[in-house]
């Protein structure tokens, strides 16, 4: 049997004459908020400067594409980053330390502990004489 494999999957529907659904949706909201807002004020003046900044953010969510993904995405990134709480600490000399497993029984006793400043054959030296001591 042939099975046919769907193709451009990415691709959204066209609902509503050129439109996608979710771009009507954003047209359709911004147009609404900008009506709201005209018959309420009646005020060119507040019109444009309320008017303007809605009615962008409307066109650019419902057609531009940043790095080829939604605006939306882009919106939400941009006002996790700035609202989420981070801390970059720099340090210069600061050691990162690994720590190394070889048994259970080992693991109960003690831990190795080997710098990333050391080599290969300072971890074998660490390793063999961390056994001779265990073992005794």
């Amino acid at each position: 049997m042939r099975f046919e494999v769907p193709q451009f999957i990415e691709i959204e529907d066209k609902i509503i004459g050129p439109l996608t659904w979710k771009q009507f949706v954003y047209i359709a909201g911004g147009g609404g908020i900008l009506l709201v807002l005209y018959l309420t004020t009646k005020s060119f003046i507040i019109l444009v400067t309320f008017g303007l900044p809605i009615g962008a953010l409307a066109f650019a969510l419902a057609f531009h594409r940043v790095n080829n993904r939604p605006f939306s995405i882009f919106l939400e990134a941009f006002f996790t980053h700035f609202t989420s709480t981070r801390l970059y600490i720099w340090q210069k000399d600061r050691k990162q330390t690994v720590v190394l497993k070889t048994t259970e029984e080992e693991t109960a006793n003690s831990s190795l502990a080997y710098t990333k400043k050391g080599s290969i054959s300072k971890l074998a030296d660490r390793l063999e004489h961390h056994s001779q001591n265990t073992s005794s």
